[in-house]
């Protein structure tokens, strides 16, 4: 199994990290945010290139995002134009600078293949391919971008503010063989999807109870996307797979854009509530999100964030099959043509998120009777549990 309690200890220390601690902030920026708007920028550019007839390699697109948070959760205190420096100007420092980071993350993965791959990825700048590595350089300068333009309206005539613009907007300019890039410069519609997925760090969950550290639904929705897709490599997923399970987990509270976090107890508060929500989900997310994308990205958002947690297939009529078990998926139905996703997964994924949130707060010694309640209540349910070839019941027997 890859996942294990030190490694999830360190992913969940992306929303300890602070970003432009050195500025006015109207609101914090912490990296596990960063990256999840940075994942949701990548996904729209590579699919520009998939519309212009590119080979998206999404597989590298993934473990890039996911390698690369790993590698700024603890480098955390250098500043981005020092470590671009760094990397630049001075490799042989940047090398070890980057054996470093692997000597402190390799303890906390215990699968070799992923500690030869995070190792690959870490010291060899050329391990992804070409466009891959420029998608998700774009999309990280574009999303700090985004952050920046909050950043600056709080500090008008801050020091060094315009050099920053300009130096971003150099850096991203520098990426305008996208055609991605070209329509967000141009304020294309696709670039209001990105504002309105970028809301989500605004949106703090848990937030009628007193927390720490806070966390919000989009730094949520990234470490549901990197656990999902570690544990559909434990169920030796297709490729398909894996991008569903991963984007599933991106996606999965969408929604919550237009709808803001209804926490659960409401929702689940009686049946015809929840089932009215799900309505109002969609009709919103067909008002006010779906006219921001691509039409023929369409499809593929709704397979993500409607009935986000069921087990689907797509049959070779277009057909969606919901409601299968994880062991059929991976005996009948694991190959790219039937497009599996692991809601079941992905659920387990929200849920041991949603106990890490309550149990990182406890042992702060920021505590509540909703917190022990929600952690007993999820150990309770896995306690015994084993999704496919994943036994979730290891993880949460090891808190």
């Amino acid at each position: 199994m890859i996942i294990n309690v030190p490694l999830l200890k360190e992913l969940f220390r992306g929303f300890t990290v602070q970003r432009w601690n050195d500025k006015i902030r109207p609101v914090e920026f912490v990296e596990l945010d960063k990256h999840a708007h940075k994942m949701l920028i990548a996904y729209c550019m590579g699919k520009y290139e998939e519309m212009e007839g590119k080979t998206v390699n999404w597989n590298n697109i993934i473990k890039g995002g996911i390698y690369e948070l790993l590698r700024r959760i603890v480098i955390s205190d250098i500043k981005s134009p020092i470590y671009n420096k760094i990397k630049d100007d001075y490799k042989d420092t940047f090398l070890g600078l980057s054996n470093w980071v692997y000597d402190q993350l390799e303890p906390k993965i215990e699968n070799d293949e992923i500690k030869a791959e995070l190792k690959e990825y870490l010291l060899n700048e050329n391990y992804l391919d070409e466009l891959s590595r420029k998608i998700l350089d774009a999309a990280h300068k574009y999303a700090s971008f985004w952050e920046f333009q909050i950043i600056k309206n709080a500090n008008p005539t801050g020091y060094q503010m315009k050099e920053i613009e300009l130096e971003l907007l150099s850096a991203i300019n520098n990426y305008t063989e996208l055609v991605g890039v070209k329509k967000l410069l141009t304020k294309r519609p696709i670039s209001d999807f990105i504002d309105l997925f970028g809301q989500l760090r605004f949106q703090i969950r848990w937030s009628q109870i007193p927390r720490l550290p806070k966390t919000s639904v989009l730094g949520h929705s990234m470490l549901v996307a990197t656990i999902s897709y570690f544990f559909a490599i434990d169920n030796d997923a297709c490729n398909k797979r894996l991008y569903n399970d991963f984007f599933g987990g991106l996606f999965h509270d969408l929604p919550e854009a237009v709808t803001r976090d209804i926490i659960s107890p409401v929702k689940k508060s009686s049946k015809e509530f929840h089932d009215l929500i799900g309505k109002i989900e969609k009709e919103l997310a067909e008002n006010e999100i779906y006219p921001l994308i691509e039409e023929s990205w369409i499809p593929e958002i709704k397979y993500f964030t409607q009935d986000e947690f069921e087990n689907k297939v797509i049959d070779s009529k277009g057909e969606v099959h919901k409601k299968l078990d994880v062991n059929e998926i991976n005996e009948k139905f694991n190959d790219n043509e039937h497009s599996p996703v692991d809601g079941e997964l992905i659920r387990a994924a929200d849920q041991l998120a949603a106990f890490l949130e309550a149990w990182s707060s406890t042992r702060i010694g920021v505590n509540s009777e909703e917190f022990n309640f929600a952690m007993q209540e999820i150990k309770t349910l896995y306690s015994s549990k084993t999704i496919g070839k994943v036994p979730i019941k290891n993880l949460v027997s090891g808190f």
